[in-house]
């Protein structure tokens, strides 16, 4: 556990220099997800049991809405599941678009960059529980991820520096593609206990638009825009790269 811990502060507090540590150090698929994996990716599932069954969620018209314990046992050992395999299936495309942007495919190494990268995230997990506030908590996790990642890709897939935004953008694009997906099922499992009023309870807030897609003010739909941005200020870098 203090090994977990002290990774867990280097990667956030020092990437920089944890990355070429990460990308180095001997590795198998199993012992990330025993020694990472399965222990960060719980801490969001296990807030939003505790907030949807023991502290409930305010109803506007008054009073607290709190979901029957065994459907948020269910729904919260399904969501959490469901984001394990997510971490693999992000790591999987991480690899499958190396060649595209000029990194090596190395299947290990993009799970470290997936697992590793994800770690913002999973801590911010902890403000599903908080009311208001929580997802702003998750907003920060993940574009703190996205900074980790566009970090991370040049040492562990070895991606050339002036395409590792390009990477990282598409990269971040299907990961919330992932996640969409993950919020819709565990959404579906949970029935009232993950909708109520257009809201996602197991992400802590509006998620899905009229049109289908991202909510803006939901964290996935303000990170959708952001890296959005983050693609199109890399496309004129390149842009002005070729041109000069």
């Amino acid at each position: 556990m203090s090994q977990l811990t002290d990774r867990v502060q280097r990667i956030l507090l020092s990437p920089a220099t944890e990355w070429p540590v990460i990308a180095a150090e001997p590795a198998t698929t199993a012992g990330l997800y025993r020694g990472y994996i399965v222990i960060l990716a719980a801490i969001g599932p296990i807030a939003v049991f505790l907030k949807s069954t023991l502290i409930g969620y305010h109803i506007p018209l008054g009073g607290t809405w709190r979901v029957d314990m065994m459907d948020g046992l269910i729904a919260a050992a399904v969501s959490y599941g469901l984001s394990l395999a997510a971490v693999y299936a992000f790591a999987l495309i991480i690899d499958a678009l190396a060649p595209t942007f000029g990194a090596q495919k190395a299947p290990l190494l993009a799970l470290k960059s997936a697992a590793y990268a994800m770690t913002a995230f999973w801590i911010a997990g902890i403000g599903k529980l908080l009311p208001l506030i929580g997802g702003l908590f998750l907003v920060a996790g993940a574009g703190y991820g996205v900074y980790l990642l566009y970090l991370g890709l040049p040492v562990t897939m070895r991606a050339p520096a002036d395409k590792a935004v390009g990477y990282t953008a598409v990269s971040v694009v299907s990961a919330l593609i992932l996640f969409w997906i993950v919020a819709i099922i565990a959404g579906s499992i949970m029935g009232r206990g993950a909708w109520l009023g257009g809201h996602n309870l197991w992400l802590g807030g509006p998620v899905v638009s009229q049109s289908g897609g991202f909510d803006k003010d939901s964290p996935l739909g303000k990170l959708e825009q952001w890296t959005k941005n983050i693609g199109e200020a890399g496309r004129k870098a390149d842009a002005s790269a070729k041109s000069g």
